[in-house]
């Protein structure tokens, strides 16, 4: 019987496939930058689009190897902030999200929410809006009723000695499809940014 690769392995293959097309190793010698004005097109070098083309063309056949495997996309991720820890799953940002692991991303929700609401607590917050030009104060009430209509959460955070940014991504659909509004309505999320009171968000 072959043996069926886990997330991790999986996770250390892409990485060095990365490092191989972006070293020139593999291309994609299909892929052309040509936009058809030959004025324009004479500037334009193919290398840096055959490499990217390569690695996603790559990630594309690891994903179709997740499905037919189903090996899960998700990684353990540890967050600590004011002393207090929280370990929940994550999705990799090279992998895909099975059906699954969207289960286990809402049933880690209410925990997420919680730990949140705890190391907020006095912080100003803000949503992102207009496709993440402006951001407007919110209050936790607001929070909780972008909550009630996503599906899934999840944290980061920007720490410097005198500085803190809490980001809380409440999210739907497809997590791999959610970022930058690639697939939405149907995939999205709502980010919403804590900063110490005074502050404003910066990523």
């Amino acid at each position: 019987m072959a043996k069926v690769y886990s997330t991790q392995e999986l996770i250390e293959i892409l990485e060095q496939e990365r490092r191989a097309c972006l070293r020139g190793e593999r291309l994609n010698l299909s892929a052309t930058p040509a936009i058809g004005l030959s004025v324009v097109d004479q500037f334009l070098k193919p290398e840096g689009l055959q490499k990217f083309t390569a690695y996603q063309d790559f990630k594309a056949a690891v994903h179709e190897y997740q499905r037919s495997h189903q090996v899960s996309g998700l990684i353990c991720h540890e967050i600590t902030l004011k002393g207090k820890t929280l370990s929940y799953p994550q999705l990799h940002d090279q992998l895909i999200a099975l059906p699954q692991d969207l289960e286990t991303l809402k049933a880690a929700k209410p925990a997420l929410l919680s730990f949140w609401s705890e190391v907020t607590e006095g912080m100003d917050l803000y949503l992102r809006i207009n496709n993440g030009l402006n951001d407007r104060q919110i209050s936790k009430a607001d929070v909780e009723a972008i909550a009630l209509k996503t599906e899934w959460a999840t944290l980061f955070k920007w720490e410097k000695s005198d500085f803190l940014e809490i980001l809380l991504q409440l999210g739907w659909g497809k997590p791999e499809e959610a970022s930058y509004r690639r697939a939405w309505p149907e995939s999205g999320t709502e980010d919403i940014h804590a900063v110490n009171p005074g502050n404003q968000p910066i990523c």
